[in-house]
């Protein structure tokens, strides 16, 4: 990106933003002038008068005009608290404040362009198909099939870049990884032991530094993180998705588990904190319910290793820790409430990770559970297929499948598969055995920074359908502060859900994109009724009024939150070797 993005860049834009913005010093006036311009423009674009733009073009004016109308509303700026107005007028008027950052002025640049006409996307894009215009009939058919077969192979080669676990060359890496971890006749009999890869959890930088290669940086950040504190933990099967060789492939492996410098100095100043207002929304001990008919239940709460950008870290305190199951006592309280509020038809069990109890102990939870006449549903919330897919036992599988019964009551298993290269031959067979008891297996991915390269997440989901697993949710990371580098644009999500996403076959794309709203549950991101852009802050970052899921069936606060800045996030993957060129549209999704 060569472009500067400066108060004067965005002064050059537009002399009618100029004018309005410096015809006085009444800022209501001002306020009303402003809108009423982009109201007209955006009323032109339906008025036939816009021949010479592109149909899709006029749609980002659209877009934009209301994105303006959110932004300079007085209410918008009482949300914020933070008013993009003053700082256009200040701009305007040759005092620019000085704290504004050069994100600030990108996204105002881009705002104004796009509200103006002032840009050409339709000029980058990939495809120009104009001419099946011309054509009806078979050689319009014709025609189109040729311009698939040129979207196929568009979206082949960006997903061709990147490996999974069951390339031939992974797999063979993988297997030499095991051994270096595990040497000995009889390491295969060990290796597929889970209990004994819950014995042998890195812990700390020595363990994993045996099992893997370190940078003197994850050595450094994983000593800080023992003394500090954090939770860390790597199971010996995923320390063998690490790359030996000095490769960036498993860059997003790694980022999974050690924890960033910025993270670690979040958390001394506070962070590790209760995101989604789970202390408000349970009824009972172990209980949380943010909806009329599904509850989680969490009898464990720890695992085998902990995520960095985990939603519950504020109450686990390591791997596998002592009291980290809950007392029968509560356990059964649990499920007695749950016994007596017959609205609840769904149970998601999770916790922490509840595979890494005993089959009898889960079976015996299950059981209570099925024993209660409306509940239709069980979910098991696990990361065990990713972290020790050994555990995914024969009997395990059978213990699960005898609580189905068809018509009457479900049993569900919810993984977390983060990355292409988490997609093993070990976790393709641990989801066939659940699969083969007529258990669905569903994945949550979490649409970090480090899945979040061009086509890299549509790879992903495209990969784990082939192995029985249905995409079910892509979340946007946590809001948390100290998980900052995991974030990323809004825009980005919904970029990747139109132009990467939306060219795969829809049982590949299934899952929903969504923002999980602290106290109140997930606010879907693929409609605009859902949210509304009332915001640029000084950083750059956009904010956003979130409405709750129930706002048309009862009353219930809004919430306003706040992404990461595109232009910090496009000058990181350029860091990765990406090109910004490739996500400019970016900048026209809300």
């Amino acid at each position: 990106m060569d472009e500067k993005y400066t108060p004067e860049l965005f002064l050059s834009i537009s002399e009618t933003w100029n004018s309005i913005l410096r015809s006085g010093d009444d800022i209501e006036e001002i306020r009303n002038n402003l809108i009423n311009h982009v109201n007209m423009k955006h009323f032109t674009t339906y008025s036939g008068k816009s021949d010479q733009i592109h149909e899709l073009e006029l749609i980002i004016i659209r877009d934009c005009a209301r994105s303006w109308r959110g932004i300079l509303h007085a209410r918008s700026e009482k949300l914020a608290g933070f008013s993009v107005l003053s700082a256009l007028v200040g701009a305007a008027n040759g005092t620019p404040d000085p704290d504004l950052s050069e994100a600030f002025w990108a996204e105002i640049c881009h705002l104004v362009r796009g509200v103006e006409g002032m840009f050409r996307i339709n000029e980058s894009v990939q495809f120009s198909f104009s001419e099946m215009e011309e054509l009806t009939g078979r050689e319009a058919a014709l025609h189109r099939s040729s311009e698939l077969d040129v979207i196929h192979d568009y979206a082949s080669g960006w997903m061709s870049r990147y490996p999974s676990g069951l390339d031939p060359g992974q797999v063979k890496a993988r297997e030499a990884n095991m051994r270096r971890i595990l040497p000995g006749a009889d390491n295969s009999r060990k290796w597929e032991d889970w209990h004994w890869q819950l014995r042998n959890i890195a812990r700390d930088e020595k363990k994993l530094g045996a099992y893997t290669s370190l940078s003197d940086e994850e050595i450094e950040n994983i000593k800080k993180v023992n003394s500090t504190g954090i939770p860390f933990g790597v199971t010996p099967y995923y320390a063998s998705l690490f790359d030996v060789t000095g490769s960036v492939d498993d860059r997003a492996v790694r980022a999974q588990v050690i924890f960033p410098q910025s993270y670690i100095e979040s958390y001394e100043l506070g962070g590790n904190e209760d995101y989604m207002l789970e202390r408000d929304t349970s009824p009972e001990d172990l209980i949380t319910r943010r909806y009329p008919d599904i509850v989680i239940l969490k009898p464990y709460n720890s695992c085998p290793q902990i995520c960095v950008y985990c939603q519950r870290n504020w109450e686990i305190k390591s791997p596998l820790e002592k009291g980290a199951l809950a007392s029968e006592k509560r356990i059964n309280a649990a499920i007695e409430w749950i016994g007596a509020h017959k609205a609840i038809t769904e149970v998601l069990v999770t916790g922490g990770d509840p595979l890494v109890m005993a089959d009898s102990l889960l079976e015996k939870i299950i059981g209570k559970l099925s024993r209660i006449e409306h509940v239709k549903r069980i979910r098991l919330g696990t990361r065990i297929p990713v972290t020790v897919p050994m555990r995914i036992t024969e009997e395990l599988c059978d213990m699960l499948a005898s609580f189905r019964e068809p018509g009457r009551r479900e049993i569900a298993v919810i993984t977390h598969i983060q990355n292409p290269l988490e997609v093993t031959p070990e976790l393709v067979r641990a989801v066939e055995r659940i699969k083969r008891r007529g258990i669905s297996v569903y994945n949550q991915l979490v649409f970090t920074f480090f899945v979040s390269r061009r086509f890299e997440a549509a790879h992903l989901r495209s990969l784990i359908k082939l192995c029985g697993v249905d995409p079910y949710y892509s979340f946007y990371p946590k809001g948390k502060f100290e998980t900052a580098d995991y974030r990323v644009p809004i825009a980005r999500m919904l970029q990747e859900r139109k132009e990467e996403s939306r060219l795969m076959p829809g049982l590949s794309r299934t899952d929903e994109p969504v923002y999980n709203v602290p106290g109140l549950g997930k606010n879907y991101l693929n409609a605009w009724q859902h949210r509304d852009l009332i915001s640029i802050k000084e950083d750059g970052s956009r904010v956003y009024e979130f409405h709750p899921w129930e706002k048309q069936i009862a009353e219930r606060k809004t919430y306003v939150g706040e992404d990461v800045p595109i232009l910090d996030y496009l000058r990181r993957l350029e860091e990765w070797g990406e090109s910004a060129s490739d996500y400019e549209s970016i900048w026209y999704y809300f």
